[in-house]
């Protein structure tokens, strides 16, 4: 028992200089930690400060920002207008002079007030906006109506008018339209009891039926519809002028009958004036 004890005590006995070498290990490591945390907290200082000024800096680039002549000056590269075929991009420009062009960074510039101004234009259905940086600009994107009738006051009259539609009335200063767009000439005076400012979606639905009548049963185009009496319609297609009469509940039945007289018109040797299907029940030709 004794030999153990005396073992032990020598085993549990400390060399000093051991000790001494350990203890300034420590102290090294630990001074060395206190360095490597120094110098951590110093660089993400720097860096805050960096990253402060940077964005400060680049916030105040004159890139983010539109230019004061965005909508004075044309092909300016700062706005871009696409998909207007009816609305020339000179018009939309024009009617944007009078906004104050924002003093805000790009990304912060609302445009909500272009939406609503380029709204205010008959042609103009919708639209939409794009903002870029570097340099900053705009994209102005046009949903248009699309044109199904123009209005002209005779056959060799060019177009006063045009309709969408759904009913609005696309005036005088959007026209001539494009070739791409394929409309229904429409004859009006505007002034004997139908005025063609005041049509809306319902009659400009009605002419598109009555021609789509007309072209179903003729089996040939129609080159106009007549409207100059609005009691007293006619459709011209290639072979003859068809009167149609009034625009009641009936005028589809009458159109039926194309079929059954069509043939005769084009055996008759004499110029015909018009076919006249006006009557309830009797058909006939007009001669000239």
């Amino acid at each position: 028992m004794e030999e153990y004890d005396s073992q032990k005590e020598t085993e549990e006995v400390i060399d000093p200089e051991r000790l001494v070498k350990n203890v300034q290990k420590k102290r090294k490591l630990r001074k060395t930690r206190r360095k490597q945390s120094f110098f951590r907290n110093f660089c993400r200082f720097c860096m805050t400060v960096f990253l402060l000024f940077a964005f400060v800096f680049i916030s105040k680039m004159p890139q983010w920002y539109l230019d004061k002549n965005i909508f004075t000056v044309s092909n300016n590269g700062s706005v871009v207008i696409i998909n207007n075929r009816i609305v020339k991009s000179y018009k939309i420009l024009a009617l944007l002079k009078k906004l104050e062009v924002p003093d805000v960074p790009i990304y912060m510039a609302g445009t909500d007030s272009i939406e609503k101004e380029l709204k205010k234009l008959a042609p103009v259905k919708d639209v939409y906006i794009r903002r870029y940086a570097f340099p900053a600009r705009l994209q102005i994107i046009v949903k248009e109506r699309i044109p199904v009738l123009t209005v002209s006051p005779d056959v060799n009259v060019p177009p006063v008018a045009a309709f969408s539609n759904d009913g609005v009335m696309i005036g005088r200063e959007y026209l001539p339209l494009g070739k791409e767009f394929k409309t229904i000439k429409v004859l009006s005076y505007g002034n004997k009891g139908d005025d063609y400012t005041k049509w809306n979606g319902a009659k400009v639905k009605e002419i598109q039926t009555i021609v789509k009548y007309v072209e179903t049963y003729s089996r040939e185009p129609v080159e106009y519809i007549d409207l100059r009496d609005p009691n007293d319609i006619y459709a011209k297609i290639k072979t003859v002028n068809i009167r149609l009469g009034k625009p009641d509940a009936k005028i589809y039945e009458r159109i039926q009958r194309i079929p059954s007289i069509l043939p005769q018109v084009k055996l008759v040797d004499s110029k015909v004036k018009y076919l006249d299907l006006s009557w309830e029940k009797v058909n006939y030709l007009k001669l000239e």
